[in-house]
């Protein structure tokens, strides 16, 4: 078995995904493991603090947390997301923190998703001679459609050693903002940023289904394998807490008038309680080494070596 604690692994898996919501598609490059890596495509397994990973005071995991479906409501707008792909790497330490490694090309990929209504319902009609010379416009479906991208901007944070396998605790603390394109919003039109973060702290609202399965290094399924996965499936995860800041940098030089139009539409910033996340069907799978404190000092470089021997 593995050395890590079964509290500490669920409580970073079960809520990678639920602490991610997708709004829209983030890009990064996948790669294409075999047998029970499968999975893991973009686990950062060549990440410095992962391959430091002794296997004694720290260990390494591979994270993947997806989801079918399900629906963001910011302020006075919701949206409904498509599938959600996280991955992240996971260093648990001896002392029972934990630390998060994200893939270089970014934590989440998610489906793009456009948002009801489009531009008009965004921010028209409108009492600004400006903005209602743009809503004039909108008949164009181009024109009017509006996607929207969940990215994070930071590590995840907080974790919770036991919330994972329990139900109506936040497990993970993750800050994302909400990149909104549309011609007549320009390239830089956010909800949320670096320095004031929409922050996710999802919970499990049922027990998630249990599974675990043994293999070897290069994803063949071997009871005897030095590797094991585990598999936490079918819980419904929300978050009702989060506050949700503003729109900024919206609009082609129009001095904030797009920001305040869209702030003023949709009722940001919205305080917490009044905004909410669900993620339908969670599908959660950790992997790493069973005895890690076998390869020390080098279990980091081992679960490289067994996750390449999979992909290349």
């Amino acid at each position: 078995m593995m050395r890590l604690s079964l509290g500490a692994r669920v409580a970073t898996t079960a809520t990678a995904l639920g602490a991610f919501a997708s709004m829209g598609t983030a890009t990064a490059a996948a790669a294409e493991p075999n047998g029970e890596w499968a999975p893991f495509t973009r686990c950062p397994v060549d990440a410095p603090a992962m391959l430091a990973a002794d296997g004694l005071a720290r260990t390494p995991q591979c994270v993947v947390s997806t989801s079918p479906s399900g629906s963001i409501k910011l302020g006075k707008t919701t949206v409904t997301t498509g599938r959600t792909n996280l991955q992240i790497g996971v260093v648990q330490n001896s002392d029972g923190t934990s630390s998060v490694v994200a893939p270089a090309g970014g934590a989440l990929v998610a489906e793009s998703a456009t948002v009801p209504g489009g531009l008009l319902g965004l921010m028209c009609p409108s009492n600004v001679p400006a903005i209602t010379a743009i809503c004039e416009q909108l008949s164009n479906s181009t024109l009017n459609k509006i996607t929207a991208t969940v990215e994070s901007v930071g590590a995840p944070y907080a974790f919770d050693q036991t919330a994972g396998i329990l139900t109506e605790q936040p497990i993970v603390a993750i800050p994302v903002r909400i990149h909104l394109e549309n011609p007549f919003l320009g390239s830089k039109c956010y909800i949320g940023t670096a320095a004031n973060p929409i922050v996710l702290r999802p919970e499990n609202r049922q027990f998630p289904e249990f599974g675990m399965s043994f293999f070897q290094g290069d994803g063949t399924v071997a009871e005897d394998g030095e590797m094991s996965r585990i598999n936490l499936t079918g819980a419904t995860q929300n978050d009702s807490t989060f506050a949700v800041p503003g729109a900024s940098g919206c609009g082609l030089g129009l001095l904030g008038l797009i920001d305040a139009a869209v702030n003023a539409k949709t009722g940001l910033p919205s305080a917490a309680g009044n905004n909410s996340l669900t993620l339908n069907n969670t599908q959660t799978h950790l992997a790493g080494l069973n005895a890690p404190g076998t390869f020390a000092p080098d279990a980091g470089k081992r679960l490289a070596q067994n996750w390449h021997s999979a992909v290349d």
